[in-house]
């Protein structure tokens, strides 16, 4: 974490600890509060292109007996931030449940803890990885981009080579902070699924296409989509994302594009550039794909996502109707029913060239 925001954060937990040890010296119960995290506090920000919280505010308070117990959690948590935060130390959100039962904090289970960790981010309005919390690391990252890591110590000033490790590199909280050297790349290719991430790099697409690609491992973990941003930001580079053709698989694309409910109090998330290339509903007649019917759960996302304020656009809207008519789905290994490389060799270029010629 660089000092300024380290230091930040310090003077941020402090605060609130000071706070909350006034408000008992001066007889009060303690008390917080926090924008609202309920779904009617959430609005859509047009110049952010994504979901923000609203001007509702949440107060928790001693002096309600039944908010006892969760601003015990929430302040426990914000103790335990300000530990890892001050020793320079970090730890995984499994690994913070099981610290609180150290401290006879009795969360009812890991969802919980998340939860208070989460009204922690929105009460001091910076993120988890800002408090050296992250979950555990499933994305991976793989292109000839050379990376300085800033943290920890230990690592501080050494490069690495995103294409050293045949497996791709783990992304996270280190390699989401470092600082850029070098790319060669011209691209960014965002794929959800694991097995075609380790086709592109068999069939070696990062040099074929100039690109950098990223797993996701299903939906995008934080840490992810802040690579992501950044390879857009810092470096200029176009994202592309590749997902099943699903209304699951729209949505992975859809919270790299605009945010997720679940991070409406978060800002710097979201790559409003990228684009998603496919899978469409389309795609399965014109490539002619195995497919599977949707199943009535497909059914009741589809008619979610209509309603969703983020798929307002005619594109997405003509994908959603798509789907509804066909009632089928696809998977990215569809492809290889026409060939291990197909998916290669016919669908990439022609979806580039696709996107290039709409602008």
């Amino acid at each position: 974490m660089p000092e300024k925001l380290n230091k930040e954060v310090q003077s941020k937990l402090s605060e609130l600890g000071a706070e909350i040890y006034g408000q008992i010296e001066r007889g009060e119960f303690p008390r917080v509060k926090m924008a609202s995290r309920t779904t009617s506090n959430m609005v859509f920000d047009e110049e952010l292109n994504q979901f923000i919280l609203g001007k509702q505010m949440a107060l928790r308070s001693a002096a309600n007996i039944k908010q006892v117990r969760s601003l015990t959690q929430l302040l426990w948590v914000a103790s335990f931030a300000r530990r890892l935060v001050n020793e320079g130390k970090s730890t995984t959100l499994r690994d913070l449940y099981y610290h609180s039962l150290n401290y006879g904090i009795k969360f009812r289970d890991q969802t919980e803890s998340d939860d208070t960790v989460t009204d922690l981010e929105t009460l001091m309005t910076e993120p988890r990885e800002a408090f050296n919390i992250y979950p555990k690391e499933r994305s991976a990252i793989f292109g000839d981009v050379t990376i300085e890591y800033t943290s920890p110590e230990k690592y501080r000033g050494k490069r690495v080579n995103l294409s050293s490790n045949p497996d791709g590199v783990m992304v996270g909280l280190s390699l989401s902070q470092a600082d850029f050297i070098e790319c060669k790349a011209d691209k960014v290719f965002v794929i959800e699924k694991n097995a075609i991430f380790r086709r592109f790099i068999e069939e070696r697409v990062y040099e074929k296409f100039n690109a950098v690609l990223i797993d996701t491992a299903g939906q995008a973990p934080r840490l992810a989509r802040l690579i992501i941003r950044r390879l857009s930001r810092e470096l200029g580079l176009p994202v592309y994302l590749l997902t099943d053709a699903d209304p699951w698989g729209m949505h992975i694309a859809m919270v790299i594009i605009r945010g997720s409910a679940n991070a409406a109090h978060l800002r710097e998330l979201t790559t409003t550039t990228a684009k998603w290339v496919g899978l469409w509903a389309t795609d399965i007649k014109k490539f002619n794909l195995p497919s599977f019917a949707l199943t009535k759960l497909d059914e009741q996302r589809i008619k979610l996502l209509e309603e969703d304020m983020r798929y307002r656009e005619f594109e997405w809207q003509a994908e959603l109707q798509e789907f509804k008519k066909m009632k089928r789905r696809a998977e990215l290994e569809a492809f290889s029913a026409h060939g291990l490389t197909a998916i290669v060799d016919k669908y990439l270029p022609k979806k580039l060239k696709m996107v290039s010629e709409q602008g």
